[in-house]
């Protein structure tokens, strides 16, 4: 198996933005993931300049079971950025970690001819992960910037591990979607451009 390269400079644009639950259960409060702050500046860099370029931007909402902190039309499950709703920008809620599973998302970047998307939210090895998986089974190019994704840690198992930092989990979640995904660039790194169909 290949091994990850090193991320070239002035990469290719990708023409969707995929915000992966950045709900208020995940970037305030005591829940936050640790890294809520520069996950926040990331996401809000990478929309700005989504919605500046013409690039599509799709907002995922997962839809927590009854009880969870992002039980849907609860104070945590609410979307953290404002949307700008409009035919370049639309919010899809999800039942499961992987945004394609039962969603029209598959058919909204295809609709749109979209060839590449940028990954970024939460939780890295779960939500992000999948869809990004996904992204990439279906042919789509995938960035993943390395600073704009996060997770909890994960805590110590007795007889198994020590606690695992949530950055160390956010590394290994990235590297796992193996080399055809770009997860060494930064937010900074990523460029847009409007879908071909748009």
């Amino acid at each position: 198996m290949s091994q990850h390269a090193e991320t070239a400079p002035n990469l290719p644009p990708v023409d969707a933005l995929i915000v992966v639950d950045v709900q208020s259960a995940f970037v305030t409060g005591d829940g936050a993931v640790p890294a809520a702050v520069r996950l926040v500046d990331r996401t809000t860099d990478l929309l700005a300049r989504a919605r500046r370029d013409g690039a599509l931007v799709v907002h995922l909402q997962n839809d927590g079971p009854p009880g969870a902190e992002d039980e849907p039309h609860t104070p945590g499950w609410e979307l953290h950025h404002p949307v700008e709703h409009g035919p370049r920008e639309l919010v899809i809620r999800k039942p499961h970690d992987d945004g394609f599973e039962e969603t029209r998302l598959g058919g909204v970047l295809t609709d749109a001819g979209v060839q590449a998307v940028a990954v970024c939210g939460v939780m890295s090895e779960m939500c992000v992960q999948a869809t990004a998986r996904t992204a990439l089974a279906r042919g789509f190019r995938v960035v993943v910037p390395h600073d704009a994704h996060a997770t909890q840690d994960v805590p110590a198992a007795p007889g198994i591990s020590e606690a695992v930092p949530a950055a160390t989990v956010s590394r290994v979640a990235a590297y796992a979607l193996g080399s055809d995904a770009e997860v060494t660039v930064r937010a900074s790194e990523v460029t847009f451009t409007g879908p071909a169909a748009g």
